[in-house]
């Protein structure tokens, strides 16, 4: 038995997320007293594989081929699939982002194994096997038990340390060879985002609401994101509205996002937007209503006009970073 991780890479480099991934798979083999095995799909240098070895895995494989270059839900799956059976692997550890969610039950199917999905840490127990996740958009949890023999867990970001524990783990490379006509998936464009911090991998997100009352009362609020090197996001009613770029919406219908930091300032808190962000490790608002439903999910919180307090915010961020 062995414990197989999928470390997605973004052209060829990866992202805190696939440590996060790392870490949790090196604990679950110690746990069942086997190994942890990293598998990666597509071109990856040594020295970027080399990274995952500081994270505690004893192998890592590297599989590549044509046709492997993209995101193709069935031939990554026989990937894995086929993978995971020449290493004996009972256990399969998958991000809970989007491409986790569409590969883990084709997995689930070809490898006839229990899925416990968007899991928020280490089995409660191994005999039976149970695991914990949140359930109702973060209000409470569930245990999930998993009886099958073979399991599939994705794992919730941020939801796990980083436990460095270097080694000189063995680098494989397998090259795969994929049926003509498998690959049904086609790359007509690509747009990619520039001088921007994405926001599903930034560690601060500064997010705005209609209580900033207007698209003209963003400078406060973008001033503080670059001074903390947070990504800007916002409400749903606020990209409808056209005040900011769709592409910053958080909640239930747009990003969900799991930042160590989280300002919510003027957002009341509905449940479709806290459905977004409730893992994110810390939430700080900002509202003039002390009733928010926000504040029922902050750590931290003002009542107040944001419009006010902002600026003393951005004066006290930058008398600690002395500019």
């Amino acid at each position: 038995m062995s414990v197989l991780v999928f470390t997605e890479n973004w052209d060829g480099k990866f992202k805190k997320l696939s440590f996060e991934l790392v870490s949790y798979a090196t604990k679950l083999s110690e746990i069942f007293n086997t190994s942890a095995i990293a598998l990666t799909i597509g071109a990856v240098s040594d020295d970027e594989l080399k990274k995952l070895g500081k994270y505690g895995v004893a192998k890592i494989i590297r599989a590549n081929g044509e046709g492997l270059n993209v995101l193709d839900n069935q031939t990554w799956v026989n990937t894995i699939a086929d993978i995971a059976e020449k290493e004996n692997a009972s256990l399969v550890v998958l991000s809970n982002n989007i491409t986790g969610k569409a590969i883990a039950p084709r997995l689930s199917v070809r490898m006839k194994a229990g899925v416990g999905s968007g899991v928020s840490g280490l089995p409660l127990s191994t005999e039976p096997f149970v695991i914990y996740k949140k359930v109702f958009s973060g209000n409470a949890f569930a245990d999930v038990l998993i009886r099958s023999e073979k399991k599939i867990l994705t794992l919730s970001q941020n939801s796990f340390e980083l436990i460095e524990q270097p080694g000189e783990p063995e680098i494989i490379s397998v090259p795969v060879t994929l049926e003509p006509g498998l690959v049904k998936t086609q790359v007509k464009e690509v747009q990619k985002q520039s001088g921007k911090i994405l926001l599903t991998d930034a560690e601060v997100v500064v997010s705005g609401g209609r209580g900033m009352k207007s698209p003209d009362n963003w400078g406060p609020l973008v001033e503080l994101a670059e001074l903390l090197g947070a990504a800007t996001a916002c409400s749903r009613p606020v990209s409808d509205e056209g005040w900011r770029p769709h592409e910053e919406h958080t909640g239930q219908t747009g990003k969900i996002i799991a930042p160590n930091l989280y300002f919510a300032i003027g957002i009341s808190g509905a449940t479709q937007h806290l459905a977004g962000v409730s893992s994110s490790k810390c939430i700080a608002a900002i509202n003039t209503d002390k009733d928010a439903p926000i504040f029922e999910a902050a750590r931290y919180g003002i009542v107040g006009d944001a419009a006010k307090i902002l600026p003393k915010l951005i004066n006290a961020v930058k008398e600690i970073k002395g500019k």
